[in-house]
């Protein structure tokens, strides 16, 4: 069945609360998503941001980020005072988060919710908290390596002593003790965030609206992940990684990318049956309708860097597990759900991978427009219907930003295929070709619905401090826009058979 929808972070959704959060903002935003006859909503991953703020650099590939818990969901649940959250100033500008403010004062909000959670805690919510540490044990790696960050000042794991950095198993246990509370306090954090996430996707489900989710290929080094199971990435005995990923240089970029991350060790993980990614699948489909893959062309082939690297010069190209692990992650979680960020250097084996795999690819307009009509990212020279087109990505700047930096020719070329005069006429152009296109799903932004500029670009690769902030105002979620969208979803027969709207809570 044909679809359509919106990409628009958690982050980014609008309140007064410094960032976006699954409380009321996320369900009036599904409540506009149903009205302009939508039936996809993408997000960014779920993760806890790290350094960078970043959400493909986070502490665990389970945990969920603190910051979109709901502060007014608590004060409903009995556990903050309106004052205690609602007179600290968040942030001066409503369009950008403020992690520094956001990361001085949640935590401490947080602290307050988690004493009278504890206190209080009997009956149902007691259960309900029981089953939740029980189903989840990734809980206990996760809550000790948080309270051991909290109890170093912050530091990774590779600078903490090294009966701790090596995981001594006396070490460990008496970590253990020693932090109970404030293990506690984080598995607090993900309680009430799950707790709310579900309720929220519920919401969104039984208005006809599945989520898209989204899962980075690698893991930071500076998470849970690496700590706890260091014998699946390819670190030396004092656990340093021997090389890290990125991706070479080209013409984007002279140095190429140095992502940092490590790298797994594809042949140990083989001799496990890919348990650990079969376990991070299963996760992931039952935290979203569908999950898009992160760098999937990272799975057949590698860029390894030798750690200590400068820049992504000298490294070296080596086969990933390709159609193995998928073959295995088929058998183990179900074959649908997924799609394959298969954006790069597309090689007869990448698209051999994507055969196999049957997942869905994706289609970026921005990188379509070539002169020549011949590239494989204009809607006509589509090869199948088993893909995803986007106006773009939040790696991309938006359409109107794009098109400002492009050369004459190529501005010329724009302007000729897509029928437009002016260039504020772009965004809604684009929507336009990739809703009318074959691909099964269509993607776009709220910023290029809105018709906006650079200044809401959301991250720009390999560039650090000013990224992942842009919000929305309730404001750009007018009638109109949803009236617009809604007419063209119907015309393009992307428009689902809505059932009856369900109650919010």
């Amino acid at each position: 069945m044909r679809k359509s929808g919106i990409l628009l972070h958690i982050a980014s959704l609008s309140n007064k609360y410094g960032i976006g959060t699954m409380g009321r903002e996320a369900y009036k935003f599904v409540d506009w998503l149903r009205s302009a006859g939508q039936s996809l909503w993408q997000i960014l991953p779920l993760s806890q941001t790290s350094f960078g703020d970043s959400p493909y650099q986070s502490f665990s590939i389970y945990a969920g980020n603190p910051y979109f818990i709901s502060l007014e969901t608590l004060e409903e649940e009995g556990l903050l005072k309106h004052k205690e959250y609602a007179d600290i100033n968040w942030c001066k500008d409503p369009r950008y988060i403020d992690y520094a403010t956001m990361y001085e004062n949640f935590y401490k909000v947080m602290r307050l919710a988690f004493g009278r959670f504890s206190k209080g805690r009997n009956g149902n919510v007691s259960e309900e908290y029981k089953a939740f540490v029980a189903e989840n044990p990734w809980l206990e790696n996760y809550t000790l390596f948080m309270a051991l960050k909290d109890a170093h000042g912050g530091k990774s794991w590779c600078e903490w002593e090294t009966p701790l950095r090596l995981r001594d198993v006396t070490a460990v246990y008496s970590a253990k003790k020693k932090y109970a509370k404030d293990m506690e306090f984080y598995a607090f954090l993900q309680f009430e965030f799950f707790r709310q996430w579900y309720k929220l996707k519920k919401y969104a489900n039984d208005n006809g609206i599945q989520i898209i989710g989204d899962i980075p290929i690698y893991c930071a080094l500076d998470s849970a992940d690496v700590w706890c199971e260091p014998q699946l990435f390819q670190l030396d005995r004092d656990r340093v990684p021997t090389v890290v990923a990125g991706f070479p240089p080209d013409g984007f970029s002279e140095d190429g990318q140095l992502w940092g991350n490590p790298i797994y060790d594809w042949d140990r993980m083989k001799q496990e049956n890919y348990r650990w990614w079969v376990g991070r699948m299963s996760f992931a489909k039952k935290l979203y309708d569908i999950v898009r893959i992160d760098h999937f062309i990272g799975f057949n082939s590698y860029y390894a860097i030798p750690f200590g690297s400068k820049t992504a010069h000298g490294g070296e190209w080596h086969d990933g597990p390709k159609y193995d692990l998928f073959n295995v992650i088929k058998r183990e979680t179900g074959k649908g759900g997924i799609i394959a960020e298969d954006l790069g250097i597309i090689t007869p084996s990448v698209r051999k991978l994507l055969k196999q795999a049957a997942y869905p690819g994706m289609k970026v307009l921005q990188f379509a427009f070539d002169p020549t009509g011949k590239s494989e990212y204009l809607p006509q020279n589509y090869t199948s219907q088993n893909c995803v087109v986007y106006t773009s990505t939040h790696d991309s700047d938006t359409a109107l930003g794009w098109f400002n930096n492009l050369d004459r020719t190529t501005k010329q070329f724009v302007k000729e295929y897509l029928g437009v005069r002016h260039a504020t006429e772009l965004p809604e152009a684009f929507i336009d070709i990739a809703w009318k296109s074959t691909a099964d799903m269509a993607m776009t932004t709220m910023q290029e619905l809105c018709g906006f500029g650079t200044e809401a670009r959301i991250n720009v690769p390999s560039t650090i401090g000013n990224n992942w902030r842009w919000r929305t105002l309730e404001s750009d979620f007018t009638a109109k826009s949803a009236a617009y969208l809604n007419r063209l979803t119907e015309i393009c027969n992307r428009k689902p058979p809505f059932k009856k709207t369900r109650k919010k809570r």
